[in-house]
């Protein structure tokens, strides 16, 4: 009885020190769990049996030379094994398997217990939102949404963010409630967070996330969340959408934006003076004219006292010529051109006639043929630009300034005939020939004929137009010398008159012969006062009197 006593002493003392090394293990849940006996170090040759427990349970038996025998509990039956060294294997291990198993060694001498820990885990599943909202009013606090992870163990944490700031409850514009349910069966718990609100304006394109956190996993976030903010009107915005700057007959758009969200369905615009109340952020002046220079206003229909303006300039442009049209004036006459300019700013002037510019368009104190032309005056202003213009035209009777005589070709005289007027002159000639005209520019034009003179003759240059004509003739002969004449007068004036200075070498060179038959008279008579002295006779002198008549009588036709 005594020696009894002393082996359970002993035996209790035993399982006493293998207690106090409890080993624990972790594993997945659904994984497959192998539990050591003694960590593995039990010689096979010192065993006799080994029993698998846990506390309100057995789970097999394995004696020696014998294969192990399972017990009927429902939880391990079909899932327990034990292996060669004396582990336990338990396959699809559950919330179920965390507990402590024991494994309980007989030998020869001795009965040891190796109590193991065994711990489950379960990763929990990705965030899912529900209870969504899609706006928040600033200034009032608002349940956005509900975030919810399950099926984990341990349970898992949810945290709030806002453009990846944590959010911490504060009770006042941040609120968050977070339940942990464990489910009885499974013993897996679910983890829900809901986030209470309250907005500022700020928060516009804030984007809000909830993420999971658990012991066994990375962090897992949800998608972001971007709500929408609303918030009252407290400025209006008044623009002009057309582009300036403006002028009369142009159409100019307004619009009126509001910094409330949602914004106003309907605005009030005030045209000169006039409420007018559209359903619209827009409203366009048609057509407008410089009376509608002016600011212009809008505001909210419910509150005219959030009210925004802008001003519109209408550009105007007024151009009067004093002269329009085609204006016909005398050659000589005076002519005075103004512009009478209307704007609603600085304007600039500018000249042109034909396609010369002229720096300005002066007074014409005299006109002339050149004067006469299209003008064109052009003013311009901030994108306006106003054109006038008038024809000048300058009339006059044919004058003819100069009549000349050229040498042609062979025996051929070419005759010009230079005359001014306006309109265009004609030109009529007394001989028949071949006629050229120039052009016709500042009143000016160059008629032409070419002849063949048989003789001496007097050719007349006849120019007319409606207003009068102009007569003058040339004289022309056959001679080459006489355009030879002609020709070293032109080189003192091209467009001279030639008759006077033909006079005056016709009668230089008659002076000439006279002096030359003086001369010969005078020796003639000293001839014949020697012959009478001698007796010679006044063999002829008659021919050399009808040579020198003749040769007398040839420069004079020169």
């Amino acid at each position: 009885m005594h020696r009894s006593f002393l082996l359970m002493c002993l035996l209790t003392v035993s399982l006493m020190n293998q207690v106090i090394g409890l080993e624990t293990l972790t594993s997945k849940y659904g994984d497959t769990i192998e539990i050591p006996c003694n960590k593995g170090q039990l010689k096979e040759t010192d065993v006799t049996l080994v029993k698998w427990k846990y506390e309100g349970g057995n789970i097999l038996v394995k004696q020696m030379d014998q294969n192990a025998t399972i017990s009927p509990d429902v939880n391990y039956k079909n899932r327990v094994s034990i292996k060669k060294d004396f582990s336990l294997v338990i396959t699809q291990v559950t919330m179920t398997d965390q507990r402590t198993f024991t494994c309980m060694v007989v030998e020869k001498d001795d009965i040891l217990e190796y109590p193991v820990q065994v711990t489950i885990y379960k990763v929990p599943s990705q965030p899912q939102i529900t209870n969504l909202t899609t706006a928040m009013a600033v200034g009032k606090p608002t349940m956005l949404a509900q975030c919810r992870t399950e099926g984990a163990s341990p349970a898992a944490n949810i945290t709030w963010f806002k453009n990846k700031t944590p959010l911490m409850t504060d009770r006042a514009a941040i609120k968050i409630n977070t339940n942990v349910d464990v489910d009885k069966e499974t013993r897996l718990s679910t983890t829900t967070s809901t986030l209470e609100y309250t907005a500022v304006k700020e928060d516009i394109d804030a984007k809000f996330t909830c993420q999971v956190q658990h012991i066994q996993s990375a962090n897992m976030d949800s998608s972001p969340l971007v709500f929408t903010v609303n918030y009252p009107t407290e400025k209006v915005d008044l623009q002009v959408v057309s582009q300036g700057p403006f002028k009369e007959g142009d159409n100019v758009t307004l619009k009126c934006t509001a910094d409330g969200n949602p914004p106003p369905s309907s605005y009030s615009f005030y045209i000169n003076g006039e409420k007018k109340t559209v359903d619209s952020n827009i409203y366009t002046l048609t057509n407008v004219t410089r009376e509608n220079t002016g600011d212009y206003k809008c505001s909210l229909v419910d509150n005219e006292d959030i009210v925004a303006s802008v001003p519109i300039t209408v550009e105007y442009l007024d151009v009067v010529l004093s002269t329009t049209g085609k204006i016909v004036k005398k050659l000589g006459e005076s002519l005075e051109v103004t512009v009478d300019v209307k704007a609603s700013g600085a304007a600039q002037t500018s000249w042109k006639k034909g396609n010369a510019k002229l720096n300005s368009l002066s007074k014409f104190d005299k006109l002339t043929y050149s004067d006469s032309g299209m003008y064109e005056c052009v003013v311009s202003m901030a994108g306006l630009k106003k054109t006038r213009t008038f024809e000048l035209v300058v009339e006059g009777p044919p004058v003819i300034k100069n009549l000349i005589k050229e040498r042609g070709e062979g025996m051929a005289k070419v005759l010009k005939c230079v005359a001014e007027g306006s309109p265009k002159p004609t030109v009529q000639w007394s001989v028949n020939g071949t006629s050229a005209e120039s052009a016709y520019e500042h009143g000016k034009v160059t008629y032409s004929i070419t002849i063949v003179p048989n003789g001496n003759l007097t050719v007349s240059c006849t120019a007319s137009n409606v207003l009068g004509s102009d007569i003058k003739s040339i004289d022309v002969s056959a001679f080459v010398e006489d355009v030879t004449m002609d020709k070293q007068a032109d080189q003192k004036d091209e467009y001279s008159d030639q008759t006077p200075l033909a006079v005056g070498i016709v009668v230089g060179l008659m002076l000439a012969v006279v002096a030359i038959g003086l001369a010969y008279w005078l020796y003639m008579k000293k001839s014949r006062q020697g012959s009478w002295k001698t007796g010679e006779k006044e063999d002829g002198s008659v021919e050399e009197s009808k040579k020198l008549e003749e040769s007398q009588n040839q420069k004079a036709d020169v």
